[in-house]
């Protein structure tokens, strides 16, 4: 085996940082969820995510040199979130995220900033699987909602004309590179020792 495939393969040193990170930004999506009982702070849930993710995140990539990271803590998202009570879908959105964000960061050869900040970008897309089943399953999402009460769900369906699944996949992202760019500020010296630039 040649040292470039040993390096390439993930250790348990990778594996603890996948854990790390996806904890932290585990811990900030359960806090912005909680608010979720507010109809407009649920269309905001997953924009949240990606601007206050976005600098754990973006520490995170400082940690990235192989493949297969970020798409594991990706796929991560989407089975807690199924784990937690959601449908199956944010499982199928994280896989697919999980794979752009590779190889948009991978792209930049681990080394790109403005790869980074992309990457921040389309990461948080995982959560926007949240908001399908209340698209594509409309009558079934409020079914099993119904302790919330007859005026949360009518509240969140003035908030969520068809047109509005559009609205929150670009707004997730812009905020997700949002997010990126704060932590590209704050962590200015963690990419400098990282030697991403």
């Amino acid at each position: 085996m040649s040292k470039t495939e040993n390096t390439s393969k993930l250790n348990g040193r990778d594996l603890i940082n996948i854990g790390i990170y996806s904890a932290i930004y585990f811990v900030i999506v359960m806090v912005f969820a909680m608010t979720g009982l507010i109809p407009i702070m649920l269309m905001l849930l997953s924009s949240m995510v990606a601007v206050f993710g976005g600098i754990p995140f973006m520490l995170f990539l400082t940690k990235v040199k192989k493949p297969g990271m970020i798409f594991i803590m990706s796929v991560i998202m989407g089975i807690l979130m199924f784990v937690t009570g959601m449908t199956w879908m944010p499982i199928v959105v994280s896989v697919i995220t999980g794979i752009i964000s590779e190889i948009i960061y991978k792209s930049g050869n681990y080394q790109s900033i403005s790869k980074a900040v992309l990457t921040c970008g389309v990461f948080p897309l995982w959560a926007f699987g949240n908001y399908l089943p209340l698209f594509l399953q409309r009558d079934q999402y409020f079914a099993d909602r119904t302790e919330y009460g007859q005026e949360y769900a009518d509240a969140v369906m003035k908030l969520t004309p068809n047109w509005m699944i559009i609205v929150l996949l670009v707004f997730t992202f812009v905020c997700g590179i949002v997010g990126g760019l704060i932590g590209k500020k704050l962590l200015k010296k963690h990419f400098e020792k990282a030697g991403i630039v």
